[in-house]
């Protein structure tokens, strides 16, 4: 009976310690979610510039340019913003629900953490995107946001549930693949951003949330 006491005691104390130090409170939904609006918002690309799902979403190479460029740039920035939006306000909202519901608080040192180390490759990586768009290298935007956002799961997983660090070397291997054959960026994009994140909130889900 004692060592049953002592192994329950050990387990309270390793799970209080593991909410001190790491922030678990992230919600599965919210990655499903994510995922939803990554897919719209990529099939709105689609149907705006006339493209064929079977065929490349953007049919030109280094040195080529679209005529339309400066309308394609503005659609893209603007349908971004829509889905990133969304996408912050979704996972606030499910990830403050979750946590009231457990009980525990939202913002502490691990949240904190996990946030900084998130936001310094985002950021990064964001830039870069703007260094891109600013030499016309267009082809390239959509590998450098998968690589970039595998990057940023990767370094705030040490502050997380660790299973966010597989999505995060998806994310990295898509677009290093992606880089490979920019014609089919859109894609690979929906792929990670879309795709990759519904099957990692429905397994998170599955696993930490349902009872």
């Amino acid at each position: 009976m004692e060592n049953k006491e002592h192994i329950e005691n050990l387990k309270e104390i390793r799970s209080i310690m593991e909410q001190s130090s790491k922030f678990i409170t992230l919600s599965g939904l919210s990655g499903v979610f994510i995922g939803i609006y990554a897919i719209i918002g990529s099939a709105i690309a689609y149907i705006k510039f006339n493209y064929n799902i079977f065929e490349p979403a953007f049919s030109y190479r280094p040195g080529k340019s679209f005529d339309d460029s400066n309308n394609i740039i503005q659609f893209i920035f603007t349908d971004a913003a829509l889905v990133l939006f969304l996408a912050i306000a979704t996972a606030v909202i499910l990830t403050l629900r979750k946590a009231k519901k457990a009980g525990v608080k939202t913002w502490n040192s691990a949240a904190r953490k996990m946030l900084v180390n998130l936001i310094i490759p985002l950021l990064a990586g964001g830039i870069f995107c703007m260094a891109l768009l600013y030499h016309g290298i267009l082809y390239l935007i959509a590998p450098t946001t998968l690589i970039f956002y595998g990057l940023a799961l990767l370094n705030a997983g040490k502050f997380t549930l660790h299973d966010i660090r597989y999505l995060g070397v998806f994310e990295i291997l898509l677009g290093l693949i992606s880089a490979f054959i920019p014609e089919y960026g859109l894609i690979f994009w929906s792929i990670g951003f879309g795709i990759m994140h519904i099957i990692y909130g429905i397994i998170m889900y599955l696993k930490y949330e349902k009872k």
